[in-house]
Order: C-alpha cells, then sequence, then structure tokens
C-alpha cells in the first residue's frame, strides 16, 4: 500500500519507520519550516528506529512538496501536535481523492472534525473517509535527525474512531498488519476524551516549573516529576475528564487502568505507578515550559474539556484551575487563546445524545 504520513516529527517518523518496515511505499512530509529530520531521512534514504521496534527502514519520499508526499497515496496519516491538525488539512485540501483514508493521530480532541472543516470536507462526507486514534501508539522521541528511540508500541488500548463512525471497522481492517491491536471506538468524542496527555502533562510541569527551569529538564519528567501528591493532582484531572465523559455515555476509562492495558504502567495508582512504568523509564523532563505540554495540552486539551463540560453542565473546577495557572505561569490567556472548543468545531449546540452519536 503506499501511505503518506504528513508530520516528521517523533510521532510521525515513527509511524513511517512501523508502516514502511511492515513493507509498504511510504512518503514523509512536512513543511519547510522544519527540515532537518526530513534532509537527514532524505539523505539516508530511510529511518533508523531502536527499542521496542528497530533496524532500519527506506523512505520512498521524504521533502516538503505536498504534492510529490500524496503521488499515489491510498493510506494518509497526519501525526502530530494538535496545532498541527488544521496546517495539514490546509496543506491537502482540494488534493484529497474519493476512496483515501485520512487518519489523524492523535485525535488531541476533535481532530477529526478539525481536519475535515481544514480540509474543507463537510461532516458527513465519507468519500474521503477521515478518522482519528484516541493517542498516538508510541512512546517514542528523536534522538538525532533520521534517528527514533522506541520506549514502546502500544500493546492494547488505542482507539480510532471514524467520522462518520460507520467507516470505523474498514479503516481498522486496513491498518491490521501494522496496528493489529488498535480498537473501535464508540465516536470521535471517546477518542478525544480517551486522551489523557491534558490530564498528565500539565500536571507534572506546572508542579515541577521551578525545577525545568532552573535545571532546563535535566530530571526523568515521570519517574522524578510524579511524587504522589502530584499524582493527587492528575487523578483530580481525571476524575472530571471521566465525569465529562458519564454525561455523553462514552466510557473513558482511569488513566492508570488505560495505562496498564496499553503496556506503559503496572500498577493501578496515580503516584508510584507512574514512576516505575516501564513505558515512561528514561524519558527526560521538557528543557523549558515553553512547550507542547503546556501550549497544546492545555491551550487545545484542558480548554476543550472544560468548555464541553459546561456545555453538558459538568463542573470541572480543577482542569479550570490548571488552565488559570498555566496562564499565568505562561503570561498568556490560553481560555481566550482557545483554538480548539465545541465552538470552533460547529458542535456546541448540540445536546448531550447527539455529541455522543458523533
Amino acid at each position: 500500500m503506499r501511505i503518506t504520513v504528513l508530520g516528521a516529527g517523533a510521532g510521525g517518523t515513527a509511524v513511517a519507520f512501523d508502516c514502511a518496515a511492515h513493507g509498504h511505499e511510504v512518503r514523509l512530509f512536512d513543511f519547510a519550516a522544519f527540515p532537518e529530520n526530513i534532509a537527514a531521512i532524505a539523505e539516508a534514504g530511510g529511518i533508523h528506529a531502536g527499542g521496542d521496534i528497530e533496524g532500519f527502514a527506506a523512505i520512498a519520499y521524504s521533502g516538503h512538496d505536498i504534492d510529490a508526499a500524496l503521488d499515489g497515496a491510498e493510506l494518509i496519516y497526519a501525526v502530530g501536535p494538535a496545532y498541527s491538525t488544521e496546517p495539514f488539512g490546509k496543506a491537502v485540501a482540494g488534493k484529497l481523492s474519493p476512496g483515501q483514508t485520512v487518519i489523524v493521530t492523535p485525535g488531541s480532541c476533535g481532530g477529526a472534525l478539525a481536519f475535515k472543516m481544514a480540509a474543507g470536507l463537510a461532516v458527513s462526507d465519507d468519500t474521503v473517509r477521515v478518522a482519528e486514534t484516541s493517542t498516538l501508539h508510541y512512546a517514542v522521541r528523536l534522538t538525532e535527525p533520521g534517528h527514533i528511540r522506541v520506549f514502546l508500541k502500544l500493546k492494547a488500548g488505542n482507539l480510532l474512531a471514524a467520522l462518520p463512525g460507520s467507516n470505523t471497522q474498514p479503516i481498522l481492517d486496513l491498518i491490521a498488519d501494522v496496528y493489529p491491536s488498535m480498537e473501535a471506538a464508540d465516536s470521535v468524542l471517546q477518542t478525544s476524551l480517551q486522551n489523557a496527555n491534558p490530564i498528565i502533562h500539565p500536571s507534572v510541569t506546572l508542579s515541577n516549573a521551578a525545577r525545568i527551569e532552573m535545571t532546563g529538564g535535566d530530571f526523568l519528567f515521570y519517574e522524578e516529576g510524579v511524587s504522589d501528591s502530584v499524582g493527587r493532582l492528575i487523578e483530580a484531572l481525571d476524575e472530571e475528564r471521566i465525569a465529562i465523559g458519564q454525561r455523553l455515555g462514552i466510557t473513558v476509562l482511569p488513566d492508570p487502568e488505560m495505562g496498564m492495558r496499553q503496556g506503559y504502567m503496572l500498577a493501578d495508582n496515580y503516584g508510584q505507578a507512574y514512576r516505575e512504568a516501564p513505558g515512561f523509564l528514561g524519558i527526560g523532563a521538557q528543557p523549558e515550559l515553553d512547550h507542547r505540554y503546556l501550549h497544546e495540552d492545555v491551550g487545545y486539551g484542558l480548554v476543550f474539556m472544560s468548555s464541553l463540560g459546561e456545555q453538558l453542565g459538568v463542573a470541572t473546577p480543577s482542569i479550570d484551575a490548571v488552565i488559570e495557572i498555566a496562564s499565568i505561569v505562561m503570561a498568556r490567556d490560553y481560555r481566550a487563546d482557545a483554538p480548539r472548543t465545541p465552538a470552533t468545531l460547529g458542535i456546541s449546540s448540540l445536546s448531550a445524545e447527539e455529541l455522543g452519536a458523533l
């Protein structure tokens, strides 16, 4: 199969490597503002990986020409932080063909909706099939341009939902050789809410803000950054995320429970389980606070959850507190910026029953 991967960060590079290692012809695209990894992969002719998946995989194209990247594509992955979804959608607008499939991974709170809007596709349009996943299928970091370390490829617990949902199973069948453990979600709101990054990353980052600034992130994010008190903060946010799902009639698993299913964690608690999680061992903290752990996970994730909770009449005081503190610490108003909310996605007038059926 001809596969195009949009996004050459660590996640996109892992997706490209894994698909190519399974025998698919893979083309990798990123914007010209991000040349380093793209150039290294083009020069080497492929990607080097070590860790849970390893080896060298040849890549057919690595560059900044979107038309060359999309040439003959049957399956397209849009891989990156939430703020990359709309730019990728705009980049392919008018260039997609009937029968193609696009997977936004991870969906990061409404990713499939956001991609469709940016690409000029109606929500109900399934001539181009669009889906999203609840999380990235890897714990992965770039170690140098063209090289990745994969701490974990998920064993289970990554959900996929198409928009409309009738396409979910056909898309799961399409990707089953690379992702046999991918599971069907009830809806794109289940995939959105099951992503716990907005619950974890801001809690740990804000609780370790001084340490990040004073050391340049010279510590292990989970092993040294999650004390039991930090775990209580994660748990408080998680309870509110789960409550939003309950109001929608959607099952949202507590993060430690999902982490055990995925292979990240060995125990079902919010403190020690993160510190000793095999999937998190060795992952360092970010070098500065100006990072996606706040900009994406607060600005997109928590603001979306708070707005959705308000729409549904579900109180989110802990989530709201973290949004406010992050805004003060970063000297920006994440709630006012709010690039992705139910309102921006055109779903703010829907009832709980209508939202749950998306």
